[in-house]
């Protein structure tokens, strides 16, 4: 499978594995943000690339095929209601036919339609289900495309659109088995040290058998596969705390998928919550054995979204320091995960939080940690330094990371107090944090006795 960004997996629908193997490539990128910058907001499309359908047999009509699509935007301080997709299939002429649902209000010639799809989540997922099937004489091979735009009620200014001539889906007339699995509902409140079964069904909406199908799963770091299949090799979690540590499965199952018949797994397929888990992802994805092409690749994989009953208590630790003027000291501060939760941003791959630095009075930093940049700018103090410090993307339990500035002392100032804040970076929040009063401490040189 080919590399593709973490933001155009998520945005254009490209398969679950995809986005589970290169989540983990992502996170870690990112700069911190000051609390005070505007707040900003994107509406996206969820639509595949690529979507196939059968070739009609011999004297009757083909089978209509689902077709999911989806709003959603990227932060989350922000309330996001009333979406409306147009979906575009005049380009279809010849090739496919869609059958509107209730929720799309059709033009006069039936091939443009404005859809409402609700409020609008902060992660991908199913609102709208087109259903298309092949027009009557269309051939293997011919290919339509089906166009998109979108809007909604809120962010920054009120009204969102998404941007214009992005997305685009190219329908292909085909044949051959197509395998999928179960759609599962975002899951909230999932208590640690319990275990889910992962709503895992695969069936063959194609027009031939799948003789054999595989499957690969992977789960972020808070999540344990319970169950064991003797026809699947697992690989992890490395316990060090790197991104290493999701576990990765692959398995060959036998098993032969008729077309319109529906299979399970040799047994049901649990999760183990772990004691650490807080924001979670499960994403398995199947494919028809013996090397056989899937008719439609877009649907073969899903993702899970788990979102644990945990709390990760972030704090930071200041210090303090002495010289006289003209001296260089080293001053350190630090970040501590309280835990119990672990703390990683699967979707987005952002940072987690940002740590802004605000030097004592006096002072002037000559030389600063690498993860940290000057970020002083228009309407700061000009006589006060600022730098901004990013974290690693994944946040363990009892993660201590110290900060060691070098300060000059200038001039000598008595308790002169630099403070350090620890906040949520721009598409997160800390709601998982029970105690942000201990979220910022305080950077103290030449205290008074």
């Amino acid at each position: 499978m080919s590399s593709v960004s973490v933001g155009r997996v998520l945005r254009r629908g490209v398969c679950a594995g995809a986005v589970g193997a290169l989540v983990v490539a992502g996170l870690g990128s990112g700069v911190a943000v000051a609390e005070d910058e505007p707040q900003t907001d994107q509406l996206w499309i969820q639509a595949p690339y690529d979507h196939a359908v059968t070739v009609a047999p011999e004297g009757g009509s083909a089978q209509y095929r689902s077709l999911t699509l989806g709003l959603y935007h990227d932060n989350a301080n922000f309330t996001v209601t009333d979406g409306k997709l147009t979906v575009d299939a005049s380009r279809l002429a010849g090739v496919a036919e869609v059958a509107w649902p209730d929720s799309c209000a059709p033009d006069a010639a039936g091939t443009v339609a404005v859809c409402d799809t609700g409020d609008v989540p902060l992660h991908s997922g199913t609102q709208l289900r087109l259903k298309v099937r092949a027009a009557a004489g269309a051939a293997v091979g011919d290919q339509g495309t089906i166009a998109y735009s979108a809007e909604a009620t809120g962010g920054p200014d009120g009204r969102l659109v998404a941007p214009e001539h992005s997305w685009e889906t190219s329908v292909t007339v085909g044949s051959g088995p197509d395998l999928t699995v179960t759609e599962p509902k975002p899951l909230d409140g999932a208590a640690p040290g319990s275990t889910l079964t992962v709503p895992f069904t695969v069936t063959n909406t194609g027009n031939e058998t799948a003789h054999g199908f595989s499957v690969r799963l992977w789960a972020t770091y808070g999540l344990d596969v319970v169950t064991r299949y003797p026809q699947c090799a697992y690989t992890g979690p490395d316990e060090g705390g790197t991104y290493s540590s999701m576990t990765y499965v692959t398995c060959d199952f036998d098993t032969d998928v008729a077309p319109g018949a529906s299979v399970e797994l040799p047994e049901p397929l649990r999760l183990g919550v772990k004691g650490y888990a807080l924001h979670e992802r499960f994403d398995y994805e199947v494919e028809p054995g013996g090397g056989v092409t899937d008719l439609d690749g877009t649907d073969n994989g899903r993702s899970w979204h788990i979102e644990a009953a945990n709390t990760a208590d972030f704090a930071m630790d200041g210090t303090e320091v002495s010289g006289a003027e003209g001296d260089t000291v080293t001053a350190a501060f630090r970040f501590v995960n309280h835990g119990p939760a672990w703390v990683g941003n699967v979707i987005s791959g952002e940072p987690v939080v940002a740590i802004d630095f605000y030097l004592p009075e006096g002072t002037t930093a000559t030389s600063v940690p690498d993860s940290c940049h000057n970020a002083w700018k228009s309407g700061d103090d000009p006589a006060v330094g600022h730098y901004a410090c990013s974290l690693h993307a994944m946040v363990v339990p009892d993660l201590k990371v110290d900060f060691p500035f070098q300060l000059r002392i200038d001039r000598v100032v008595p308790d002169a107090t630099g403070h350090v804040v620890a906040h949520a970076d721009r598409y997160s929040s800390l709601d998982f944090d029970p105690d942000t009063g201990n979220n910022s401490a305080k950077v103290i040189v030449n205290p008074s006795a």
